[in-house]
């Protein structure tokens, strides 16, 4: 179902479980981490972002264990931190790393143990954000120099059919936090808090 053009809702069957966490699905540089705080602080609960987990986990910097160990070494350990996040209690807003869903069985994971909201924002508006120095940061765009925006439409092609699978799926608006509350109460997230 969609209102107003910017959020359309799955049907899929709400358990319990899946409302003690929202987590975050979206492109590098959509704001999963800024939403997911305001969120979080919003409804009183946890805010936790993934890569800062892996980075505790791991000791090294993720473009450091990308540099030494490569990317399947960082998916698994990424995988193992996600079973462990989501499997604590207590209501928590999680924003995932942008390649999450994609690999390990990882997007099943987070659909059957958390609400999922993809944050789907536009190529040009991602690509703005990353050149602002956001891009050296995140090894699988480091690279891409003046071709950024075609590497993220390249990238976002590929991970579309994950990220339309989360249970709520929100565009981009000016105020998101005020458009977002509505879109997550319609949809029965999360059960019982004031918004």
């Amino acid at each position: 179902m969609a209102q107003n053009g910017r959020h359309a809702l799955k049907n899929k069957p709400i358990t319990t479980l899946s409302l003690m966490h929202l987590s975050i699905l979206g492109m590098p540089g959509s704001g999963k981490t800024t939403l997911g705080q305001a969120l979080a602080q919003h409804f009183n609960w946890r805010f936790l972002d993934l890569d800062a987990e892996i980075v505790a986990r791991a000791g090294q910097a993720i473009p450091a264990i990308f540099a030494e160990h490569g990317e399947a070494n960082f998916r698994q350990l990424e995988a193992d931190a996600l079973r462990a996040v989501v499997a604590r209690p207590g209501p928590l807003v999680l924003a995932t790393g942008g390649g999450t869903p994609c690999f390990h069985g990882n997007l099943n994971v987070l659909n059957s143990s958390t609400f999922t909201l993809w944050l789907d924002v536009p190529v040009a508006v991602l690509a703005r954000r990353l050149e602002r120095g956001g891009a050296a940061r995140r090894p699988l765009l480091a690279g891409a120099g003046l071709q950024l925006a075609a590497a993220l439409a390249e990238t976002l092609a590929a991970r579309q059919q994950f990220y339309s699978q989360a249970r709520l799926r929100f565009a981009e608006t000016r105020e998101p936090l005020a458009a977002l509350l509505p879109a997550l109460a319609q949809a029965g997230f999360p059960a019982g808090a004031p918004v």
